[in-house]
């Protein structure tokens, strides 16, 4: 019974060092050292052992047990830990390999603010009447930002508490320069570069002095239209005006226009949606409107005997509150993600 001991030992050292990878290393684990394998069924060899030799025979089991495990981890390191880990670690190199030609999985980068989301949806519904898309500087000069504008030097427009005025370098001549206050500046400069009929809109940022509170900003986005063709009547800008409003804010929206004053239009008019404002129905004024005054159109080398047309201007903040009834401006500018995730 000894000698079978020796013969396992043997053997078990001959079968591992012709093992050469993983699948290897867990059939020999199997053989020898597994709940039913060759070395533990030596300890159910001992009750056929003489007794003089049971003791002998139970150390030698022990010894043999001990030197095979030393040597299936030896072969296991040699082999790159394969098997090294039993079983489970046996098992999982002899798996599926992970296939590298899968796409990853995607990283969350953001999304777009709903400032952004808001112009999409008025260009776009504006493009579908037509109207092309224009833009223009921010920082603006005296002559596209008042004069042109039909906005004369002691209009309270101009007063610098109103309007954030650019420092000239000392000796400069001329008016200084400012931030836009309106994205009407962008229909001047298309008119003087383009021979009508013109339709176009300007979505952009507008600077005012503004003190910050729950409705107000010192820097904010307007969209601006302006249709220029002969025989343009106020009946145009109040048809486009109701197909914007029922295009935005759904088939049961209410318009009306309330007169006012405006330098660069005449006459005027004052844009007024039906709402709910948190305290029922109200009619919630989003921005101006009128038909375009014969000075501007002579500013612009435009005759304002063949032709006619109608300007208006949205505030796009004031749509976006009033469409996703957001109480704070403030708000939208804070970059909080718990509130822009929800847009």
């Amino acid at each position: 019974m000894l000698e079978r001991i020796d013969e396992l030992e043997a053997k078990a050292q001959a079968d591992l060092s012709a093992v050469s990878d993983a699948a290897g290393l867990e059939a020999f684990r199997i053989t020898y050292l597994g709940s039913k394998g060759a070395v533990k069924g030596l300890m159910g060899l001992i009750k056929d052992v003489p007794g003089d030799q049971r003791k002998a025979f139970g150390q030698g089991a022990n010894a043999v047990r001990a030197k095979v495990e030393a040597a299936f981890a030896a072969r296991s390191a040699e082999l790159g830990g394969a098997g090294a880990a039993g079983s489970s670690g046996a098992k999982a190199a002899a798996g599926p390999a992970v296939d590298v030609t899968l796409p990853g999985d995607g990283v969350p980068l953001g999304r777009r603010h709903v400032i952004t989301q808001t112009i999409d949806e008025l260009t776009e519904v504006f493009a579908r009447m037509g109207f092309d898309v224009e833009t223009g500087p921010e920082a603006e000069d005296d002559h596209h930002n008042f004069v042109a504008l039909n906005i004369p030097q002691t209009h309270p427009a101009r007063d610098p508490r109103d309007n954030f005025y650019i420092q000239q370098p000392a000796g400069a001549a001329g008016s200084p320069p400012l931030l836009r206050s309106q994205t009407s500046t962008v229909q001047i400069r298309v008119m003087e570069n383009v021979k009508p009929p013109v339709r176009i809109i300007s979505t952009g940022r507008v600077y005012r002095p503004d003190e910050h509170d729950a409705t107000h900003s010192s820097m904010f986005h307007q969209i601006e239209g302006l249709y220029v063709d002969k025989n343009v009547t106020m009946v145009d800008l109040k048809t486009t005006l109701i197909q914007f409003a029922k295009a935005y804010f759904g088939a049961d929206a209410e318009v009306k226009l309330v007169p006012s004053y405006f330098p660069f239009t005449e006459p005027s008019a004052e844009l007024y949606v039906k709402m709910d404002l948190g305290k029922g129905l109200e009619w919630m004024e989003v921005g101006g409107c009128g038909m375009i005054d014969p000075a501007v159109f002579e500013a612009v080398g435009y005759d304002p005997e063949e032709w006619t047309g109608f300007a208006f201007g949205l505030g796009i903040e004031r749509l976006t509150m009033r469409k996703h009834n957001i109480a704070d401006i403030r708000w939208l500018y804070e970059g909080d993600v718990r509130f822009l995730r929800q847009f």
